[in-house]
Order: structure tokens, then C-alpha cells, then sequence
């Protein structure tokens, strides 16, 4: 008999866990209106995707190995799909 109520008082002890601990948090909302030629980081912000040029664009942070320049704001991640970082400028 025990064998058949402990499945019960279970599932009733984490009803009533769940009850108690009240609304849950909203998660931020990241920004979702970036432009063709930018991305959304982590942060939510638009940034501009990487581009080729023959001279440092003006705001460029690294160069990728495959000649692209990157603007991104935080180290992990830039030029993942451009070979890595070759310079952080």
C-alpha cells in the first residue's frame, strides 16, 4: 500500500513547490530589427557584420583570417565563420 501512495505524495509535494513559488521572471527581449548588413549580439544590440576591405574600417575590432574585418563588441565568437581572429585591432 505504501508502494502506491508515495508516487502520489510526490507528484502533490512538487504541486505544491511549484504553486509556491510564485510568477515567473519575463526574460528580456533582445532587439530584432537589425538591418541587412548588421547582426544582434548577446547584448541585444545591432552590430555591423564583418566586411573586406583594403584599408581598417573605421570601428574594426579584429581581423578575421580570411581578410574580413569585424566589429564585434566581445572576443568570443568574433570571426567564428571567417577562420578566427587573425589581429585584434
Amino acid at each position: 500500500m505504501a508502494r502506491h501512495i508515495l508516487p502520489w505524495a510526490a507528484a502533490a509535494f512538487i504541486g505544491a513547490s511549484t504553486a509556491l513559488a510564485g510568477p515567473a521572471t519575463a526574460v528580456p527581449v533582445l532587439q530584432t530589427a537589425c538591418a541587412a548588413s548588421e547582426y544582434e549580439n548577446v547584448d541585444g544590440a545591432c552590430v555591423q557584420r564583418p566586411e573586406q576591405s583594403a584599408t581598417v574600417p573605421d570601428g574594426a575590432t579584429a581581423r578575421c583570417k580570411d581578410g574580413t574585418y569585424s566589429f564585434s563588441q566581445h572576443r568570443r565568437g568574433t570571426c567564428s565563420g571567417h577562420g578566427g581572429v587573425a589581429e585584434w585591432l
